[in-house]
Formats: C-alpha cells, structure tokens, sequence
C-alpha cells in the first residue's frame, strides 16, 4: 500500500543510469541527472559500478510515470537528460546504459539486482569496448507516378465539334489495348525499380558488414514530411571499433558513388542497439 503524507513524500528511490567498470566519481559529480536535487554519484557493486542518483520515490510511482509517458515534451526532457548522463559515462569508459526509469527501492536493493545482472554486463563491455554505435539510412528515389488514364473520347478538343451522341459511346479504336499495355508498362517499372532499389539495400548492407563487429536491420521509415521526395530502402545500425571510423566514413562515399543512392551516415553514438541482447 502507498504511503500517505510527509513520511511518503520525503521518501527516496535509486535511478540508475548505466553499468561499467573503474569510474572516476568526479567524472559525474557535476552531472545534473534526472533532477538537481542530488547529485549524480557512483555504486560498486561486486566488480563493476553503477551510476545512479537519489530521486523522490513520489515522483516515480506508476501513476506519476503513466502520466509523464502522455506529455511529450515531459518524456523528451527526461529521456534527453538520461541519455546526457550515459554519454558523459560513456566518454570515459565502455558503459552498458540501462532502461529509462530504471529504479530500485534503496542502495542494497539495487546492488542485488544489478549483481545479478553481472555476467550480462561483462559480457556487453567486452563487446562493445572501443566501439561505437554508427547509423546508415539509405534512400532511393521515389517511384515515377502512376500516370494518368486514357483521355476520354467523349470529350471534345479544342476547337473542334461536339461527337454526336452515337460518337460518344464509341473509344477510339485501340483505346482501350493502349490503356492497359501503359498501366502494365508502369507497373513492371514500378516493379524493376523496387528490384534494383533492393539490390542497393543488400550491397549497402553487405559491404558495411565486411567491417563491423555487429549489425542490426531495422524497419525502414516511410516518408516523414509532407511532400517527401525519398524512399527509404534501408534502415540498419553497426557496431564499428573506434579506430575503424574513417574507414567507414570512405566506404560510404564508396558506396553513394557506386550505386547513385542517397546514404546518410549518423554517429558515433554510445552503443545502445549491442548491449541488450547479450
């Protein structure tokens, strides 16, 4: 049952931000974390050490985070703050980040916990130690559009006189063969075009997998402005050691030169997509 009044509300949760190993606490002393009200400070536990911050208990209740999960901008501000934290961590040191919100019920609660967690996080900071997280989104031009139906025959040109009403029931002669040999010229291009931007996908893929650690496909987005002009053909992150970055910066020039795609290149990101699924 919930606690009521001053003794509930001054009571205190731990937020725990991230798991790693020898960390400096004053390199995450002047943090501001998820509020000012404590300071962002470190935990051993067994081997390895989490950074984490006191937090009113009251302001993380299931009802508390249910609401904050409805305001976008709220959730944005917290997410952006914990991310500010694992990255700052991750300058340091390899650093597995934990799930926003991840809370415990005290220090001895969450050094169980995490504890039991350990085998999971050595393993994610052996694997992603001096690697970074690089996203690549490959776009394909859109398709051309489907193209307008026969012009009807009952409509009279410019200048010319109105058909007469049995003139008017009669297609042109051919008319109709014309109308389907185009809907099926466009659809087979249509088709090709899909072939060929699948062939970019998959050599893009490949190649960028010759030189990571690790890789995952993700979903491709549809158009995200009105009037987008792009087709996205390939959505994927890679987990690439440090000292092979340029290298992936040239095989992606490599790659839009040789195949003519629109290749984005984002990062290096803190190593988010490799740490969960060990």
């Amino acid at each position: 049952m919930t606690k009521r009044g001053p003794e509930a509300s001054e009571a205190t949760a731990l937020y725990v931000f991230a798991a790693c190993r020898a960390l400096d606490p004053a390199a995450v002393a002047d943090l501001p974390g998820i509020t000012h009200e404590q300071p962002v400070r470190t935990l051993p536990f067994g081997s390895l050490t989490a950074v984490v911050q006191s937090v009113r208990a009251a302001d993380f209740t299931d009802e508390a985070w249910e609401a904050r999960l409805a305001d976008e901008r709220e959730l944005e501000r917290y997410a952006r703050a914990h991310h500010a934290v694992v990255t700052a961590v991750a300058a340091q040191c390899p650093t597995v980040p934990l799930p926003l919100a991840t809370l415990y019920h005290g220090e001895d609660r969450a050094r169980e916990a995490l504890a039991q967690e350990s085998a999971r996080f050595e393993t994610a900071l052996r694997r992603i130690a001096h690697h970074s997280e690089w996203g690549v989104k490959v776009y394909a031009p859109d398709a051309p559009a489907s193209g307008s139906p026969a012009p009807d025959s009952s409509v009279p040109a410019p200048g010319s006189s109105a058909p007469s009403p049995s003139e008017r029931t009669r297609p042109a002669p051919g008319a109709g063969l014309a109308y389907l040999n185009r809907k099926r010229g466009l659809q087979e291009m249509r088709e090709r075009r899909q072939e060929e931007a699948t062939r970019t996908a998959e050599e893009v893929d490949a190649e960028l997998q010759s030189l990571a650690t690790a890789f995952r496909r993700l979903r491709p987005h549809g158009p995200q402005l009105p009037g987008e002009h792009r087709v996205q053909v390939l959505n994927a992150t890679y987990l690439v050691a440090e000292d092979r970055a340029d290298e992936l910066a040239r095989l992606a020039e490599v790659l839009r030169n040789r195949t003519g795609a629109e290749i984005e290149l984002s990062g290096p990101w803190v190593p988010y997509s490799f740490v969960g699924e060990v």
